[in-house]
């Protein structure tokens, strides 16, 4: 199964050149603050693509499916929507969750430990792919001033399920793939660090 991972985009989705695959997955910040005009434009761009499944998730940036999540959720069409769920893709077990480390007073923060544990703990055992807004802490978490930033009971979870790829954004700087220990890890930030959409989508094989 190709997976084509996407994250980040800000609205500015309409400049990336998306390459064609079997699952298009999105780990958050589509929009630039929530609003309902930037989701439905998302939406309709993901029904102009040709990939036959599409897998989303929220991030700190998009603010309606924090603080009105029914009505959110509405609107999105042409693809997935995952909080705290999964679905399956074609034999493929994906979940996704959009909470990360308390970050300012953007949505979907969490205190660090217990409570970030607490949503960890639902991924299952069985999850081939893993998509999270925010990254694990150590891989693909560093900022542009050297700061690891990312979530250390993510990092336990991940390290204790081994899902295939582990797919997130949030940190545009620290953007690419690494394998380790089996599990490719994909920070797939489409802007850099001044929100400009340069950084490709990345596609990854997977056997299944």
């Amino acid at each position: 199964m190709r997976v084509v991972c996407i994250s980040d985009t800000h609205h500015q989705h309409r400049s990336l050149k998306v390459p064609d695959g079997d699952l298009l997955v999105c780990a958050g910040d589509f929009t630039r603050r929530g609003d309902r005009a930037d989701v439905v434009a998302f939406d309709a761009w993901l029904g102009t693509l040709p990939h036959a499944h599409k897998v989303i998730i929220a991030g700190n940036h998009d603010f309606a499916f924090e603080t009105e999540p029914a009505a959110a959720r509405s609107w999105i069409q042409h693809a997935t929507y995952l909080q705290d769920s999964g679905c399956l893709v074609g034999g493929l077990r994906v979940w996704g969750s959009p909470w990360q480390p308390r970050f300012f007073d953007w949505a979907f923060n969490l205190d660090r430990g217990a409570p970030l544990k607490a949503k960890w703990d639902l991924i299952p055992a069985d999850t081939d792919l893993l998509l999270t807004h925010g990254p694990p802490f150590g891989v693909l978490d560093r900022t542009h001033d050297g700061r690891r930033v990312g979530c250390e009971e993510l990092a336990l979870a991940v390290a204790r399920i081994r899902p295939k790829v582990h797919v997130f954004g949030h940190i545009h700087e620290d953007y690419g793939m690494v394998e380790r220990d089996g599990v490719t890890y994909i920070n797939a930030s489409s802007c850099d660090l001044g929100y400009r959409p340069r950084q490709a989508p990345i596609v990854v094989d997977l056997a299944l």
